[in-house]
Parts: structure tokens; sequence; C-alpha cells
């Protein structure tokens, strides 16, 4: 069973609208007010330190191309909506390639952006929480990689069985206060610079 959506505020938020001076800026920041939001526009190009500087960022997916963002598609370090008008499969195709958490359509009337807002929040956190996992995943991979690469060393060095190196590994990690990924480390390090010792 999944947790709860927890709707959050807006209030004391900052956003960036990504767009040509048009009466759908107008009309989105006019909302953006209504829910305590501060709003900043910018075109054809985001300011540079817009990553620490914005919470939420609004683009225009008829007019938008990848030079306009200093970040990789999909890897926005904001929740991102698209601001759709032309339904164009390329531009479609882009938006989606963009990482949008969500969309509005334009003409943008008098509501859509409070529920465009709690929809690319929690699609924005479930996509950095997926990220931070795999992230974990793949230093967990690693870690077992270089203790398997480090065990074999020992095996090889000492023309011992795996499980008395891997018991050798445990011991030196012990002694030098390591974890046994750290010790695994410095050996396969060692090795790769050339540096054999003979271990107990």
């Amino acid at each position: 069973m999944s947790a709860p959506v927890q709707i959050a505020s807006f209030d004391r938020k900052t956003a960036l609208i990504l767009h040509r001076p048009h009466p759908v800026v107008e009309a989105i920041t006019r909302q953006l007010a209504q829910l305590g939001v501060r709003c900043e526009g910018s075109w054809p190009e985001l300011p540079a330190d817009a990553a620490p500087v914005a919470d939420l960022l609004f683009y225009d997916a008829d007019m938008g191309h990848d030079g306009q963002f200093p970040w990789a598609p999909g890897t926005a370090p904001m929740p991102a909506i698209a601001l759709i008008g032309s339904e164009a499969p390329g531009r479609l195709a882009w938006a989606i390639r963009l990482g949008a958490d969500a969309h509005l359509l334009k003409p943008v009337g008098s509501g859509g952006v409070f529920t465009a807002l709690v929809i690319a929040s929690e699609a924005f956190a479930r996509r950095s929480a997926m990220r931070d996992e795999l992230a974990g995943l793949r230093s967990r991979l690693e870690q077992r990689e270089v203790v398997a690469e480090a065990t074999a060393c020992l095996m090889l060095q000492g023309n011992l069985p795996a499980e008395e190196a891997y018991a050798r590994l445990r011991r030196e990690a012990m002694t030098a206060r390591l974890t046994i990924e750290a010790m695994a480390e410095k050996i396969v390090h060692e090795l790769r610079a050339g540096h054999v010792h003979h271990r107990s």
C-alpha cells in the first residue's frame, strides 16, 4: 500500500517562466501570486543560476529547445511544467524527452496552475527518490565488485581459497579500522599502483 500523497504548500516558493512575453505568462503569474509564489520570467534562456534560485519551472514546449537548459534532458533540478499549445507530435515528443513532470495547456485561463504544480511536485519527488535509490544500488554494486576483486587479489597473492582470502580482508579491515569496502579499495589501489605488500 503506497503512502498518502501530501499536498504541498507553494507559499514563498519561486517560479521561473521560460516563455516569450505573452498573455499566457500574465495568466500564470496571476495564479502563482494567489498561491504566494514569487515569479520571474526569462526568454530565450534560463538565467545561469536558475537551479539554486528557482523552486519551480514553467517552460514553453512550443518554441523551446535543448540549448535553453543548462542540464541534460530528464534531469531538471526542480519540478518542470511544460506549457503546451501545439499538439504537433514533434513538439510533444520534445516535451516528453525533456522530462516534463506535468503540463499546462495554452491558452491558460483562470485555473489549472495549482493542479499542475501539485502533479509536477509529486512526480519530481518520485523521480528524485528513484534517482537516489538507483545511485545507492550502483554504489553498493561497485562496492561488491571491489570486494570481490580484492578477495581475488588476496587469493592469488597468498594462494588461498576464497573463504580464507575474504576472512583475511575482514581482519585487515578491522585492524586498520576501515570498512571492508574501504580496505578492499585500498588493496586494489595498491595492486594497480604496483605496490604489492606481503599480508599476514
